[in-house]
């Protein structure tokens, strides 16, 4: 597991004003609910609004985020869970939920913070989705970086 040069946040991140859709699979219950978490938790202390809508697997993640985006949210926070299994299967459902969230992003000009974890087993998957014992806090950071990117486009804007 990575977490290593990771930024460290040192400021309180003000969301208020911004609209905030977090669009989260439903595969790996325990992962996925503990992303959930994290990311609300962010999101709660920024201020920011935000709503939550679940779709069926991180392939359907970029459709829900555009759709969402489109709609006038400011941001996409997308969280997913795929687990590595013995056919190609992963690395096409990773690639097209990877390539579809950036595409949509660039597509739309907003933010959407990369929540898939794509995982060789679920212990990976419960040492990232920020529950108790959990070494990091994926949901939490996909949050954080989704209203970061928001204030800076934002003001990019004027």
């Amino acid at each position: 597991m990575s977490g290593k040069g990771a930024p460290i946040a040192v400021d309180e991140i003000d969301g208020t004003g911004l609209q905030v859709v977090v669009v989260a699979g439903t595969w790996h219950a325990a992962i996925s609910d503990g992303l959930i978490t994290g990311a609300e938790r962010v999101l709660d202390a920024s201020g920011a609004d935000y709503r939550l809508v679940r779709v069926p697997g991180s392939f359907e993640l970029p459709v829900a985020a555009k759709a969402a985006l489109e709609a006038g949210a400011d941001a996409v926070v997308a969280l997913g869970v795929i687990i590595r299994g013995g056919t190609p299967h992963f690395e096409y459902v990773s690639a097209a939920a990877t390539d579809g969230l950036t595409r949509v992003a660039l597509d739309t000009g907003k933010p959407v913070g990369f929540g898939v974890l794509t995982l060789d087993d679920e212990r990976q998957g419960l040492d990232r989705a920020g529950l108790e014992g959990s070494k990091e806090d994926k949901g939490a950071e996909a949050a954080d970086a989704a209203l970061r990117t928001a204030i800076v486009l934002r003001a990019l804007r004027g």
